[in-house]
């Protein structure tokens, strides 16, 4: 089972988050041991604005098991097809909410899950897509 990664869970392990990031390793790890883990070209840059030094965030990743894996023009246009829905539907959405769709699209059409902390947002618009969110397991 090919896991997609969010920038929500990096963060929570790399930085590491007092409240999310031990049962985000513990999570990560599991899944890693159920198969491979990728990490989308925007969940990455996400992580990578918190690193000063590059070599540090891909030897971070490394050890962490993901995989970098960018978007195919599938998973892009997905994305789209969703954001546009999505801005049909509010009056004013927010601006930054389309990395969030290019990450659920990423899982939806090139893994078989998405290990995030933000069930709330994907549930809706990617309805099949398998949710792993640390905080409920």
């Amino acid at each position: 089972m090919k896991t997609a990664v969010d920038s929500s869970i990096l963060l929570d392990v790399f930085l590491p988050d007092p409240e999310f990031g031990e049962r985000s390793l513990a999570v990560l790890r599991r899944v890693y041991s159920m198969g491979p883990l990728a990490v989308c070209d925007v969940a990455w840059a996400e992580a990578s604005a918190h690193f000063s030094d590059l070599r540090l965030l891909r030897g971070a990743m490394k050890a962490a098991g993901v995989q970098f894996e960018p978007l195919t023009q599938a998973s892009a246009e997905e994305a789209g097809r969703l954001w546009r829905e999505y801005c049909l539907e509010r009056r004013k959405p927010r601006p930054r909410v389309i990395g969030d769709f290019l990450i659920g699209a990423h899982a939806f059409v090139q893994a078989d899950a998405l290990l995030t902390r933000d069930r709330g947002f994907y549930r809706p618009y990617f309805p099949k897509l398998k949710i792993i969110d640390p905080t409920r397991t």
